[in-house]
């Protein structure tokens, strides 16, 4: 037998391997969701705003959960994909994947440019100035009414067939096969991006960047690339709501766009990767529910949800999970 002090090391490819191999469990929410397009006919076009907005809380998740960055503007990004995908399809370019693409490098740049102003404060300072980036945006898209459509949203979008070969139909089978291939595309990159030396290094950041900074990590580099991969997963995910629905209006911009997706993120589990996938499906059900039940006092609901689950559920749902999972293995 061999001794363990004479097993040579993992190498650098077998713990990057290790990191990246698929448990079974991670299969279950895509499992679900392809349940979903033969279980529930009825509900696709609800279906693929639960995608695009798993997508957009994922984009979150990136920069809070792993990089420790407040913020309350990221709806600025989100509606910057949005609107830049509703104007091409508006002016005679509604090819959905390249309007995608444009509007994840558009929602970059923005994401590249405040960061760099965002990413040199901290704390409230931080939470304050991410709130203005969108705020400034939302007051610039009210105001250039003649481009935007103002208040009234922008209309008269001509989205063409995905591939040129499937259409957009009512029943909102091809938006919900979109936004599937969309969001397993990018999550697979996302994925990848957690699980390596550049992900574990945000998540030391976020931890201690003191101590990060004392070992000659590039910091505020590091933050800034997160900040800018993120932006451009926001303008993707607006992109996508935009060109299912043909619409958009300056809600996408609104800070309560971002405090609704923050909320989503603290149900299902911060920085867990699938805690977008828990929380937002749970987050717009409910709120369906309870709109259903209380139509004008609704949100207190969900507030008194968010108040019990910050005092009794840290970490969310998926937290309540592993820790449950954590005692029944030492049960064994």
């Amino acid at each position: 037998m061999i001794a363990l002090a004479d097993r040579a090391p993992a190498r650098p490819t077998e713990v990057f391997a290790r990191r990246h191999r698929v448990r079974w469990y991670e299969l279950l929410p895509w499992a679900a969701a392809v349940a979903g397009y033969f279980v529930f006919p009825d509900y696709l076009a609800l279906g693929s705003q639960i995608l695009a907005t798993i997508l957009f809380a994922l984009s979150i998740d990136l920069v809070l959960g792993y990089g420790g960055v407040i913020t309350l503007g990221q709806a600025a990004m989100f509606g910057t994909g949005g609107y830049t995908a509703g104007l091409l399809a508006a002016h005679g370019f509604g090819a959905p994947v390249p309007g995608l693409v444009i509007a994840g490098a558009a929602a970059a740049l923005i994401g590249a440019i405040s960061g760099v102003i965002v990413l040199r404060t901290r704390g409230l300072a931080q939470l304050m100035t991410t709130l203005m980036v969108a705020v400034m945006l939302y007051t610039a898209a009210n105001k250039a009414s003649s481009i935007t459509g103002g208040a009234n949203g922008l209309q008269n979008m001509v989205v063409t067939p995905v591939l040129g070969l499937f259409e957009f139909d009512l029943f909102g089978r091809t938006a919900y096969l979109y936004c599937l291939a969309v969001l397993f595309l990018i999550f697979l990159v996302m994925r990848a991006i957690v699980h390596s030396p550049f992900g574990r290094s945000l998540t030391g950041i976020r931890e201690s960047e003191a101590r990060m900074n004392a070992i000659g990590a590039p910091v505020f580099g590091r933050r800034l690339i997160a900040y800018t991969i993120s932006a451009g997963m926001a303008g993707v995910a607006g992109a996508l709501i935009a060109q299912t629905t043909a619409f958009v209006a300056p809600d996408a911009l609104s800070f309560v766009t971002s405090g609704d997706i923050l909320i989503m993120l603290l149900i299902g589990g911060v920085g867990r990767l699938y805690g977008a996938f828990v929380g937002v499906p749970v987050f717009m059900i409910l709120q369906d529910r309870f709109a259903a039940i209380d139509p004008v006092y609704w949100y207190f609901w969900i507030g008194l949800l968010l108040v019990v689950m910050v005092m009794f559920a840290r970490g969310g749902i998926l937290g309540i999970v592993e820790r449950v999972a954590t005692r029944l293995r030492w049960q064994r």
